[in-house]
């Protein structure tokens, strides 16, 4: 996804800057609103008076000193100014493509500055792991060394999506809340395990801390922005001030709880009626957000300032239901708008602001008003029709078709919806079905045509399950699994060559797809060859984990294990010929050799997309640097001899 410059900060530990990334953002940020924006409310202050002396300021007066040769003020605001400017001409680069570039190059710090370690795994939780086995039935069960790695897997790549989910959302166009807010509640959040819903509270995050992270609660977000703002424009409003001195984790839990004990209310009613709020209407933000308050439906727009943000970059339609008194009063369903033409979003009521299946008719109706515009959220409506239609013929007892199991295994296709997360029905029908059984009605074979190892492949076989082996891209197999049905490997045909490099990157313009600085230098390097003749090539994605490499592994590991299993380096012009063919969300790197840029670094390209459309990137990859094992690789696959 493309990231905004405002997740980088708190990110480093860079001796050279500051030593304590967190609380320098966290600084930085508030102080650059307080300080520059109102000078006379100091909320950070309020909060923790003692920062202004910190270390990191301290350093940061005397680098500026040393660089100006002017003495820096010994006044708060000045000093703190200081630091802010330095921080700024590092981190705060006018170019947005070059800060997202700078986040995705940092995720492996974040994840190493905290996420737990295996070291830190207490006993207690396997413990419990062999309490709860022998509560379901199974005896004492012994957990061997095997088993204690597979555990702490599954938990470090719990709390890795916990934490991207907080990431993604604080880098988002939906989060409209002012930069320092967004580090003040990252500062906050990764302080805290979950949240414990029968006590109301949150639990602390420690090193041995083996729960994911918070979730997300929008809502209760949007209204501590709103309190916080009233606090700034006016610390003498009692009631506001006595809120604002609550603890984050209390303030947080609050108004969480509340927001549960509403969601819980009747919604079988479901005729209502659309109201648009016009982009740029001051009174309709204000409407909008009176009609949401109290309401529960978890949307940010439920802060008074997040509205008004909202209708700020363009209209926003909100579905309201009656209530038992006929009055248009129960916000359902939400489509925010970029501007007058662009869906931004579309939102419901639901556990991670999905549609209730009850209203997807309603929202196909709205839709159909915004033309080719909503063929993406068309799809998604679809697939909640059918994933709901698979979850009443799973209550009846009906038994599932080969359609609809190679709907829910995502044979062809993933399924999408309108949350922020993946839709929990999926894991929870495949959890109450045997995935070995369903292979061989997806895949109209016997048990005897599906192999798990080198061994047990045959002429007859159809499909392979297992960990990959040398020149398994050279058999007859069509359908490849690590993993069934979680780690397919992806592959596609494509055309490459009759196009120079002018065309090719015109042909993306024309597209609207975002070729950024670092992608231009490559396409226009000397080393970029243009193949003038068209040929069909086929081409192979996977994983760092799927090439045997589940802790990561630099570049020329990972390039020499894929040539091990019939793999090649692709042609760089495979780079802007699949971003030409493919539209998907995935993030992907070119497996290709590097070209230099202009410093002389050698890069790759980097295929992704966001809430601003597809984009071609560029990305280092020297040969010795890591990569993680969740990193995407395309590859192109050696053509056998004829």
């Amino acid at each position: 996804m493309r990231r905004s410059s405002t997740f980088i900060l708190p990110l480093l530990s860079s001796e050279t800057f500051f030593p304590s990334a967190e609380k320098s953002i966290a600084v930085y940020f508030l102080l650059l609103y307080t300080f520059r924006m109102n000078p006379d409310n100091h909320l950070l202050h309020l909060k923790n008076r003692e920062l202004q002396r910190s270390p990191e300021v301290d350093r940061a007066v005397v680098r500026i000193q040393g660089h100006t040769g002017e003495k820096v003020p010994n006044d708060p605001a000045k000093r703190i100014e200081a630091y802010m400017d330095r921080l700024e001409k590092v981190f705060l680069n006018p170019d947005e493509r070059v800060r997202r570039r700078n986040l995705e190059m940092l995720r492996d710090k974040i994840y190493d500055a905290l996420i737990i370690t295996r070291e830190n795994f207490p006993e207690s939780y396997f413990e419990l792991q062999k309490r709860v086995a022998r509560e379901q039935g199974h005896g004492d069960v012994e957990i061997t060394p095997e088993m204690r790695e597979q555990m702490m897997d599954v938990a470090i790549q719990d709390q890795r999506a916990s934490l991207d989910a907080w990431i993604d959302y604080l880098t988002s166009n939906d989060a409209v809340y002012p930069a320092w807010f967004k580090y003040y509640v990252w500062t906050q959040i990764t302080k805290l395990s979950q949240f414990d819903k029968e006590r109301g509270e949150f639990k602390k995050r420690t090193a041995s801390t083996v729960a994911p992270f918070p979730d997300i609660y929008r809502e209760p977000l949007a209204q501590i922005a709103d309190l916080y703002e009233r606090v700034k424009d006016d610390n003498k409003d009692s009631e506001a001030r006595r809120e604002f001195d609550k603890k984050f984790p209390s303030l947080y839990a609050e108004l969480i709880q509340k927001t549960l004990e509403q969601q819980a209310e009747g919604k079988e009613e479901i005729k209502g009626q659309w109201v648009k709020y016009e982009q740029g209407d001051t009174s309709g933000a204000e409407k909008l957000y009176r009609s949401l308050e109290g309401k529960g439906t978890g949307w940010c727009t439920a802060g008074r300032s997040t509205a008004e943000t909202q209708i700020e970059s363009g209209d926003f339609y909100v579905y309201y239901t009656y209530d038992s008194s006929g009055k248009l009063t129960q916000p359902r369903l939400a489509i925010r708008m970029n501007g007058k033409d662009k869906i931004g979003e579309v939102r419901g009521i639901l556990p991670h602001q999905n549609v209730e299946p009850l209203l997807q008719g309603v929202l196909n109706d709205k839709l159909a008003e915004f033309g080719a515009e909503a063929d993406a959220y068309r799809k998604k409506s679809a697939d909640m029709k059918y994933l709901t239609e698979l979850e009443r013929k799973h209550e009846q007892g009906e038994l599932f078709t080969k359609d609809d199991l190679i709907f829910l295994y995502e044979i062809n296709g993933t399924i999408e919806g309108f949350g922020y997360q993946r839709d929990p029905r999926i894991e929870e029908l495949r959890a109450q079905r045997n995935p070995n059984e369903d292979a061989l009605i997806i895949f109209d074979c016997t048990r005897e045509q599906i192999a798990h190892n080198e061994r047990e492949i045959t002429q007859d076989t159809k499909v392979y399950i297992g960990p990959l082996f040398p020149n398994i891209f050279q058999t007859h197999i069509e359908h490849i699994y690590t993993s069934f049905p979680e780690g397919k490997i992806q592959k596609y045909h494509i055309e490459i060559g009759g196009k120079t490099k002018e065309q090719l990157e015109q042909e993306l313009k024309d597209k609207n797809i975002y070729v950024s600085i670092f992608a231009h230098e490559l396409l226009t390097s000397p080393d970029f060859i243009a193949s003038k003749i068209i040929e069909g090539t086929d081409l192979v994605r996977l994983s760092v984990e799927d090439l045997g490499f589940p802790q990561g592994a630099t570049t020329d590991e990972i390039y020499e294990r894929a040539q091990q299993y019939g793999l090649e380096l692709c042609p760089a012009e495979v780079g802007p010929h699949l971003r030409l063919s493919y539209s998907g969300d995935d993030m992907m790197f070119i497996a290709m050799k590097q070209i230099s840029d202009r410093g002389g670094y050698p890069n790759i390209f980097f295929l992704g997309r966001d809430g601003a459309g597809l984009w071609l990137d560029a990305y280092y990859a020297l040969p010795g640097r890591g990569w993680n094992g969740s990193s995407q690789f395309v590859f192109s696959l050696r053509k056998l001899e004829s």
